[in-house]
């Protein structure tokens, strides 16, 4: 089979399609001819020698998101041969989905909705599923929680922004220009412009910051957060030093985590028109190189998707 492979860590260019042996499934495991392969920033940072790449060995796959069809199953599974099908594998460990099967545990998929294509079952679960963890579990949001969101618009930001709308919460969010009518189309309450406005000056007693940007916007978040209320971070945790600085202000960092009744739950608001992906673009296997340079120039409008 073709799988992408990265023996170094580094730019675009380390990422090289080779003829590989097709995976062995192990009790418990589904083997996917894979459909379509969802692209996320841990991807690119993993391929630099950051993100995941410590828990990892070279040479690596990369990926965790697919969508596929299964041709081959264990016994006493509950999927069949021919089941189509979703999910987020193996994280935080290596999911390896960049090749064109994959040996996926059947706790980490869940039958594909009807309703999507392949292409938009693969942008969903690596995002979906935190920004789920993130605002539920962590968050433990409610109905009319103030909820603002930092990078509304990216691919876990405008999901993010569905969940948070579908359980009642008040929204805002920041995003450039161009993804105005986006954001608004999809229900949020509150569009702030990063490129004209500060934040700081506009939002104020938030429950919930949900920073999907990193850096010093996390930080500045700190100002606009009640007593009681959390800045929960994607990309990275937190300086420890500011949670001493502001005791009442919670700042966990999740990590998200492959989970059936998580994925199980996201594959039911999609069923239901509750929640929908947005993709950017959908690049073919050999073009991974500018999938990822898309990703990392930043200002994108949802997901970036590569179709087999």
């Amino acid at each position: 089979m073709k799988a992408i492979v990265l023996k170094k860590f580094g730019g675009v260019e380390n990422l090289i399609v080779e003829e590989i042996n097709t995976p062995k499934i192990r009790d418990g495991e589904v083997l996917i001819k894979a459909k379509a392969i969802g692209i996320n920033p841990v991807d690119c940072k993993t391929r630099k020698g950051y993100g995941a790449a410590k828990r990892l060995k070279l040479p690596i796959i990369l990926g965790w998101d697919v969508s596929g069809e299964i041709v081959k199953v264990n016994k006493n599974s509950k999927f069949n041969v021919g089941d189509e099908v979703f999910g987020l594998i193996n994280f935080p460990g290596e999911g390896k989905t960049y090749a064109e099967y994959v040996a996926a545990p059947g706790e980490h998929i869940t039958v594909k909705p009807k309703n999507i294509s392949f292409a938009e079952a693969a942008a969903i679960p690596l995002a979906a599923l935190i920004a789920y963890q993130a605002l539920v579990k962590e968050g433990q949001i409610q109905k009319n929680s103030r909820v603002f969101i930092q990078g509304a618009a990216g691919g876990v930001g405008h999901i993010a922004v569905q969940i948070a709308k579908n359980l009642g919460a008040y929204v805002i969010g920041t995003a450039s220009t161009k993804n105005r009518e986006f954001l608004l189309n999809l229900g949020i309450d509150k569009f702030i412009d990063y490129t004209k406005e500060n934040f700081e000056d506009i939002v104020k007693n938030v429950d919930i910051v949900l920073d999907c940007v990193g850096g010093d916007v996390g930080i500045k978040s700190i100002n606009i957060v009640k007593d009681g209320g959390k800045i929960i971070s994607i990309p990275s945790p937190i300086d420890e030093k500011l949670s001493i600085l502001h005791p009442k202000v919670k700042m966990p960092w999740v990590l998200v985590q492959s989970n059936k009744k998580d994925i199980e739950h996201i594959a039911e608001l999609i069923k239901s028109e509750k929640l929908k992906v947005h993709i950017q673009k959908i690049y073919s296997f050999n073009e991974i190189g500018e999938a990822h340079t898309q990703l990392e120039r930043g200002g994108n409008m949802g997901k970036i998707v590569i179709a087999l």
